[in-house]
């Protein structure tokens, strides 16, 4: 599962993804709960930008009491079962996840080590997504996304990440001549056709270990 990425800013947004975010900076990093921008389709099926956090269900949003749960990834296979995506996939909520790469743990070594993976040709990639929106202060709304997921374990590249044993996933990376029709598809199983890998040979990886910390647990998002 991918809990860690690197956003594009504001420039790339304007001059690749053709949009303007109603926040104009965010961290260099996204990590669950932090707010990045993603990409939505308007009511005239136009890209606009929306300033989310990362997570379907947002920490403030989990009722007192209720253990903290993740919702950064919706495994595709089930997506439109599972209680918190279901209505989000139904409703053709689609969006895509600007970036520039994502970070994966890699146990070659024994140990989780923190690898980039990358489009090699350097453009920023846009990752499938869910996303949905909450009643904020004041009648505005408020935003939240995931990022869809599916099965790796034939993949030559993203088979090594994550722990020994567990199920191999990946996020899904849309191609930019497919962007617009991933934004305004709203059939459920004409959208399952975009689930698919993106090829090894297009994607680059390195190690990129996290600094020390001195507390456990990945950075907290500012408030």
């Amino acid at each position: 599962m991918c809990v860690n990425y690197a956003p594009v800013q504001a420039a790339v947004l304007r001059d690749v993804f053709g949009v303007t975010c109603p926040v104009q900076e965010w961290p260099p990093e996204t990590w669950p709960d932090y707010v990045a921008p993603l990409l939505v389709a308007d009511h005239d099926g136009q890209r606009q930008c929306l300033a989310g956090t990362f997570g379907m269900v947002p920490r403030k949003r989990i009722p007192p009491g209720v253990a903290r749960f993740d919702t950064t990834n919706a495994r595709s296979e089930s997506v439109g079962e599972k209680r918190t995506f279901s209505a989000a996939w139904k409703q053709g909520q689609l969006c895509l996840i600007p970036a520039h790469c994502f970070y994966e743990p890699d146990y070659a070594t024994g140990k989780a080590v923190r690898w980039r993976i990358w489009l090699k040709d350097d453009e920023p990639m846009a990752i499938a997504g869910l996303w949905r929106a909450w009643p904020g202060e004041g009648g505005h709304d408020i935003f939240s996304f995931t990022m869809l997921t599916i099965n790796s374990e034939h993949h030559p590249l993203m088979q090594r990440f994550h722990a020994p044993g567990k199920e191999k996933r990946m996020i899904v990376i849309v191609p930019g001549t497919e962007w617009d029709d991933w934004l305004t598809c709203r059939d459920t199983e004409l959208a399952r056709s975009f689930l698919r890998p993106y090829a090894a040979e297009k994607l680059a990886a390195e190690p990129a270990p996290l600094p020390p910390r001195t507390t456990a647990g990945s950075p907290e998002a500012p408030d």
